[in-house]
């Protein structure tokens, strides 16, 4: 992928993992907006049970990790979050693959609730492990990171502005506005989930496999495979051998396996020469 040229910020393909995360968001966002009118008690209930606590995720409640980034606070933060994710998440994807992208945002998901646990307990900005954390910011920043370590030097034209900027540097843009909000106090608390998310991101961009943990963990799981063919293969052959010369029949195999023809006239996938 090349570092360096132009690119019109237009609409990517909306389809691969970013389609599916942007579509159970969307569609949580509204079915809690219809449980506020009808059963507000039971809306309540769920976003307290999905959103991140720290207090509650330190005391099992593990699963709030991955949940509170399919929850929102409002209409306009869960429309600017799906358009981040769409635009940025898309472009990456088409790039290096649906594994790889779906690897680096939960990573990231993660990432940014464990950075909030953290911090939260340190009581730093007037902080406190009883707040609670939801949005998609922390996967996004995640993106963000690896989308400016891998193509920094990708410019964008700012549509409808006649300017074009590198991908680097509106990276670091939105990550010191992450960073200024973060010393605003308490009101920061979202704020520090998004550097928790780009931090992460940084980290997979550098101690993953090129392609991803799951593509390297099947690599290894197929080349174990072949490895017991292949020994099964060499067993085989020297089994063969023993019964040949118990015939009077001198024949050779080498370390894969494959048969060695003596004289080296006879095609090796003859079988006449063992009747």
């Amino acid at each position: 992928m090349p570092r360096s040229g132009s690119m019109m910020l237009s609409f990517p393909p909306f389809a691969g993992m970013i389609r599916k995360i942007i579509l159970v968001t969307v569609a949580i966002f509204f079915l809690l907006l219809v449980l506020r009118w009808v059963a507000p008690g039971i809306a309540v209930d769920i976003f307290a049970v999905g959103a991140l606590t720290p207090t509650m995720a330190m005391h099992g409640a593990i699963w709030q990790l991955v949940t509170y980034s399919f929850l929102s606070g409002g209409i306009l933060q869960v429309a600017f979050d799906m358009l981040s994710l769409w635009f940025i998440g898309s472009y990456l994807e088409t790039t290096y693959g649906t594994r790889w992208l779906t690897e680096i945002y939960f990573f990231s998901v993660i990432g940014a609730g464990l950075t909030t646990i953290v911090v939260s307990y340190t009581h730093i900005f007037h902080m406190s492990p009883n707040q609670t954390i939801y949005g998609a910011l922390g996967g996004i920043f995640g993106l963000l990171a690896a989308w400016a370590v891998l193509m920094g030097d990708q410019k964008f034209l700012m549509f409808p502005l006649p300017i074009s900027i590198r991908a680097k540097y509106l990276v670091m843009i939105f990550i010191l506005i992450a960073l200024a909000s973060v010393f605003q106090g308490p009101s920061g608390f979202l704020s520090l989930a998004s550097l928790g998310g780009a931090l992460f991101g940084y980290i997979y961009i550098k101690v993953a496999p090129r392609r991803g943990y799951a593509f390297a963990a099947t690599e290894r799981v197929f080349s174990l495979r072949n490895g017991y063919y292949r020994w099964k293969r060499r067993r085989a052959a020297r089994k063969f051998e023993v019964y040949m010369r118990k015939h009077d029949r001198d024949v050779k195999f080498d370390g894969q396996g494959r048969y060695i023809d003596p004289d080296g006239k006879k095609d090796p996938t003859d079988k006449r020469w063992m009747n």
